[in-house]
């Protein structure tokens, strides 16, 4: 086996660039040319590239900024400092946002390797370290080019990137999976309570815009909902050691399905009874509530949450995907009663007086009986990722160190 070699990155690199900075008004849904963002790109380097908002651009002035299928993007501010990701390819022009750099590598790297590493335990801290700032910490290009990576030889890598993409392969296809049985519920939701073409409507009046027998209502009559508390920070008993899952809104809006598994931050019992944080039962729907609202997902444990959140928990339990569904359908309708001018807020009270048609109590028992059967099949492919994601991210270092041999 050939020596590993450790190489200033900029060895191995045959061009880099920012990405170019272009005007917020050229946003557009009939946009030419698709932008990749920091919010784009996962934890873990995935690219969502159904998510790149378009835009109308000159293609002939940014010709040399568009990205290749190879080019590695860093992100280089904020939260996400360091997360890296590779383009693969898209059907349209993509332009890497301002806040990416974007590299080009030489022959004898392969760009996924790099993205592993850079991903990784391993190779994390390295590009960290030439993060700068306090309270924004970013990195710029020369820093980036001064780094030491290690370069095995070709072969080596490509080897190490087939196995780890095979952990990422059956990762994304459980997602795909998860994907087509959420649309098969939102598909079910429309056909049987928008379309009203619902087992047996043929035989059912519509009187005044609704089958017979169903109900208008308003939420504050058939759920409970419920806000949320953040324990005070300066007392770290509140946190230190903490078991009880604390959801965020950031839970959801970087969770790729409904199944909450389990929360990125706990508090203890003392911090329970020393906030307004409500303990909730298993099964309750989320709902975001500030800043980013009407994003959903359903707490897998018992769990309790911060302030961003309006809980639902509904006065009969069989109706409870019926509701989410309802609500999941409405989030423009849902937005649009939000207030605030630092952020957007629906209220509890907001909230409570919306309008909700209440269809016949076995149609909805019905309906929840075959999204709940789905939904369990999506929290079990959501585990097995996580299990998939947890097993890759072991081996990955020891890979990246030389530690196992390929």
């Amino acid at each position: 086996m050939l020596p590993w070699r450790t190489v200033a990155f900029k060895e191995i690199v045959s061009h880099s660039a920012f990405g170019p900075r272009f005007s917020g008004d050229l946003y557009s849904e009939s946009g030419n040319v698709a932008t990749l963002r920091q919010t784009d790109i996962g934890e873990h380097g995935e690219i969502s590239y159904s998510s790149m908002p378009l835009a109308i651009i000159d293609e002939d002035r940014f010709c040399n900024h568009f990205l290749l299928p190879g080019d590695l993007v860093i992100s280089r501010s904020g939260a996400g400092v360091g997360t890296t990701a590779v383009f693969k390819n898209y059907h349209r022009p993509v332009l890497p946002g301002a806040f990416l750099i974007r590299f080009r590598f030489n022959a004898n790297a392969c760009p996924d390797f790099y993205r592993y590493y850079f991903n990784s335990s391993v190779g994390r801290p390295v590009i960290l370290s030439v993060a700068r700032g306090a309270a924004q910490p970013n990195i710029n290009i020369s820093n980036v080019e001064l780094i030491n990576v290690p370069l095995p030889p070709r072969r080596v890598q490509d080897s190490i990137v087939e196995i780890l993409s095979a952990y990422d392969d059956l990762i994304e296809n459980n997602r795909r999976r998860i994907a087509l049985l959420e649309q098969a519920v939102r598909m079910l939701y429309r056909e049987w309570f928008v379309r009203f073409r619902f087992p047996g409507h043929e035989h059912v009046k519509i009187i005044d815009g609704i089958p017979e027998g169903w109900e208008r209502r308003t939420f504050d009559s058939v759920c409970e909902a419920v806000g949320g508390g953040t324990p005070s920070t300066a007392k770290p008993e509140f946190w230190d050691d903490g078991d009880i899952p604390w959801y965020t809104p950031t839970d959801i809006t970087r969770n790729s399905c409904l199944a909450l598994l389990d929360s990125n931050t706990k508090i203890t019992e003392a911090g329970l009874r020393g906030s307004s944080a409500k303990m909730l039962p298993s099964g309750t729907v989320l709902m975001t509530s500030r800043a980013s609202v009407g994003f959903f997902g359903i707490i897998d444990g018992p769990s309790c949450t911060n302030q961003g959140f309006i809980s639902i928990l509904p006065k009969d339990p069989r109706s409870r995907m019926y509701l989410l569904y309802n609500l999941m359908d409405r989030v423009e309708e849902i937005r649009s009663h939000a207030g605030g001018a630092t952020y957007k807020e629906i209220s509890k009270g907001k909230f409570k007086a919306l309008p909700v048609v209440i269809p016949d109590m076995s149609l909805s028992r019905e309906f929840d009986q075959h999204a709940s059967d789905l939904h369990e099949q999506v929290r079990t492919l959501h585990t097995m990722n996580k299990k998939l994601a947890q097993a890759r991210d072991l081996l990955l270092p020891r890979l990246m160190n030389g530690k196992i041999v390929v």
